[in-house]
């Protein structure tokens, strides 16, 4: 029983090294470990341990967000190389989608992974989403899901698999899954002209894996959360959208999984949902796991659990793995390959609006809201001149300089409005930068990224540069309308 349940299992672990317990466990069936920012100090240290994991169990699933944006654990401590969703989607150019992926793809198989946590196909709808936002292809459905199968197709060149998430949508929020329970309160209707598009188009792309959100969605099930709903799971997942992969369920260590009834419950709910390959959460460790699979015999035993729903579970899960190393083996990695972008691409898909006139001397400050935790602390807008934290004050502006202010996600920040404001009254050619998903009005957005990562930030930097020298080529709103 203890094996059949770690074949289900997917910990996290802390720190940089294997260890000794999830070494054990892997020789003894464990499905499978989830990376995250805090086990990588190097692409090098992260090779090296992703060897010692496939040492220990060969079919042993590594499994890391790696979503080409902000949301990105290889380049943590750098910021991400790539695009991201919602410029992607900006662009509009499936094969450049696709190119991406790939590329996110290879720098995978370089380091040892063999699944990634991505695409995210939620359509973005809500501009108050906290956890969603430039994670998103975008705001309308069909345009997600030709950019969700087109990313889907480029990583599959690669032989990484991926799992479209959060099933059956969680762009429709305004609150964070991570800490809370969202409530998503509509008909089934609206999930299928919405919601729903994308999902069946990365499914049909040939998506491994399908990860489930923690929301609750009362007009399907008033008393569950998808991940823990048979009906959500296997009534839409399963019978409507006709998806026979891996079900992997989001972090159960999440509060709108297991606030109101801990890790090894929400671990039986998940399974005999449906969900087949559980994700834990970052911090896991040898108890706990211990106290999950004791949780799921008893479940077994009591009859709470089919045993016949834990063995196909495992089953679904050890096909993914067996299938990820036939796939591997026929897809030799390249020698090299770039992770530089272009630049000017990503700045035109900007939103800049009309009246955007920029100086040839700036001062950048940057506003520092705290990100969701799946972007964590990974660098963004790092080459401003000044950084201001939670209810700080602007200070001075160095004489003959235009300050130019950035920040996240703007409009959900009383804090950074009010500075806003107040900076508007004292500086006539004052810039604010939005590197989030914008308010529908723009009203704290003169320039609107659509992105905070690495690439971002320099293609930002980039476009100030030659707007600054009288070379202001990038796209104003009013061309990009309907885009999102």
């Amino acid at each position: 029983m203890s094996t059949t349940a770690q074949g289900t299992l997917l910990p996290g672990f802390d720190g940089t090294t294997l260890p000794e317990w999830v070494k054990r466990r892997l020789t003894e069936g464990l499905a499978g470990v989830c990376l995250f920012g805090n086990n990588i100090d190097s692409l090098e240290q992260l090779g090296r341990l992703t060897a010692e994991i496939l040492a220990a169990n060969p079919l042993a699933i590594i499994a890391i967000d790696e979503e080409g944006g902000d949301v990105t654990r290889l380049f943590y401590d750098v910021g991400s190389p790539f695009p991201g969703n919602a410029i992607l989607g900006r662009i509009d150019d499936q094969e450049y989608t696709a190119h991406i992926a790939e590329s996110v793809g290879w720098a995978l198989r370089r380091v040892g992974c063999t699944l990634t946590l991505a695409p995210d196909v939620d359509v973005n709808s809500n501009a108050q989403n906290p956890v969603i936002g430039v994670r998103s292809f975008g705001a309308d459905a069909t345009l997600v899901a030709r950019h969700a199968a087109a990313w889907v197709r480029g990583i599959a060149r690669t032989g990484i698999a991926v799992s479209a998430k959060h099933f059956p949508g969680h762009g429709d929020t305004a609150q964070d899954s991570h800490l809370a329970l969202p409530v998503v309160d509509l008909p089934l209707e609206t999930l299928r002209a919405r919601e729903l598009i994308p999902f069946r188009a990365a499914i049909e792309a040939g998506a491994e894996t399908v990860m489930t959100s923690h929301i609750l969605l009362p007009q399907l099930d008033p008393d569950l959360p998808a991940t823990l709903s048979p009906a959500i799971l296997q009534g839409l997942l399963r019978s409507e959208l006709g998806f026979d992969g891996v079900i992997v369920s989001d972090a159960l260590d999440m509060a709108g999984a297991s606030a109101q009834r801990g890790i090894p419950e929400a671990a039986v709910m998940a399974l005999a949902a449906g969900c087949d390959l559980l994700c834990i959460g970052t911090f896991n460790t040898d108890e706990q796991l211990r106290q999950i699979e004791h949780a799921i015999g008893a479940a077994v035993s009591d009859g709470r659990l089919a045993a016949d729903r834990l063995t196909d579970a495992a089953a679904r899960v050890r096909k993914l793995a067996q299938d990820g190393v036939q796939r591997r083996a026929q897809t030799p990695v390249p020698e090299s390959a770039s992770l530089d972008f272009d630049l000017a691409r990503t700045a035109g898909a900007f939103d800049v609006q009309p009246n955007v006139r920029v100086e040839p001397l700036r001062h950048v400050v940057a506003l520092d809201t705290v990100a969701n935790m799946a972007v964590g602390v990974a660098p963004w807008a790092a080459t401003a001149d000044r950084r201001i934290a939670v209810d700080g004050e602007l200070g001075v502006v160095p004489g003959g300089r235009q300050l130019v202010l950035i920040g996240r996600d703007n409009h959900r920040h009383p804090w950074v409005r009010r500075l806003i404001d107040q900076a508007r009254r004292g500086h006539a050619t004052l810039i604010v930068v939005d590197m989030g998903w914008p308010s529908d009005d723009r009203a704290y957005a003169d320039i609107a990224t659509f992105g905070a990562a690495a690439h971002v930030t320099a293609a930002l930097d980039a476009w100030l540069a030659s707007a600054g020298s009288g070379g202001n080529n990038a796209t104003t709103s009013s061309d990009r309308d309907g885009t999102q």
